[in-house]
């Protein structure tokens, strides 16, 4: 597997997600948002109708398949495209419209991305949406989470779809300390997901767990220092690839940590 970190450029086609910056407008901006993330140097864009961040309300299919598909279409000429998507018919019609990996919060939809032929993101989640920061509790978060990447009984363990990213799911269900350890061992996550042939994929950007681990509160639009730091964290413990908002910052510190990653990751 390749030791160099990928980016995958955030396009939210919704009206709701926690990070105001990334919200699109209207389906022109959302194209032009995904346009600019390549030309930045993203490796994939990856577009989302439905906000997923804690206490979001469900899109309707119909919904999220008009706010997407216009962009997918327009954005897949220009480089890798995935689909960020809890629904079947949208991870399907997605594909259809040229998107080639499946990015999926429920870690439910790995057969339909081994039926299509396209890369697939499972992600970690405690709960749903609506819940998953009521009370979030683990005896063991890192080896729950490990466990969860190769458990015998995952569908992506016996018959994975290809290429596979397995996402530790930071700020899904998890309180600060969780996602704190889970960044702490990074690397026996990273290595638990090799021993499948996949790679570990992180998404801290800009999240509510970085608001207030320095002297003060900060809001989303001021936790680009914080994610720049944990991206630079990804990059040495060998992750795969990094979901963000600030693409031209990610490219940066994946430059700078080029030569730390050859040396250090086997």
């Amino acid at each position: 597997m390749a030791l160099t970190l990928s980016v995958m450029g955030v396009v939210n086609v919704t009206p709701d997600s926690f990070f105001p910056g990334s919200r699109a407008a209207s389906t022109a901006d959302a194209i032009t948002r995904g346009r600019v993330a390549f030309d930045l140097g993203a490796d994939v864009v990856d577009v989302g109708g439905e906000s997923t961040r804690p206490g979001a309300n469900p899109v309707d299919e119909a919904d999220e398949l008009a706010r997407v598909l216009p962009v997918i279409e327009a954005l897949a000429a220009h480089g890798p495209v995935s689909i960020d998507t809890q629904k079947a018919a949208v991870a399907r019609a997605a594909i259809a419209a040229g998107a080639s990996i499946v990015n999926d919060v429920s870690a439910t939809l790995s057969d339909v991305a081994r039926e299509l032929g396209v890369g697939y993101v499972a992600m970690h989640r405690q709960g749903t949406s609506a819940t998953m920061q009521d009370n979030p509790h683990y005896d063991d978060v890192v080896s729950e989470v490990g466990s969860f990447v190769t458990a015998p009984s995952a569908p992506w363990v016996a018959n994975p779809p290809a290429p596979l990213w397995l996402d530790p799911g930071i700020g899904f269900g998890k309180t600060v300390a969780h996602n704190l350890s889970l960044l702490a061992h990074l690397e026996s996550l990273v290595a638990a997901a090799r021993a499948l042939g996949a790679g570990v994929l992180l998404g801290t950007s800009r999240k509510r767990f970085l608001a207030d681990l320095g002297h003060e509160h900060l809001e989303a639009d001021d936790r680009l220092e914080g994610t720049i730091a944990t991206i630079a964290l990804a990059a040495t413990a060998g992750v795969a690839m990094v979901r963000v908002h600030d693409v031209a910052a990610a490219v940066r510190v994946r430059e700078l940590a080029a030569p730390r990653q050859g040396e250090g990751v086997a």
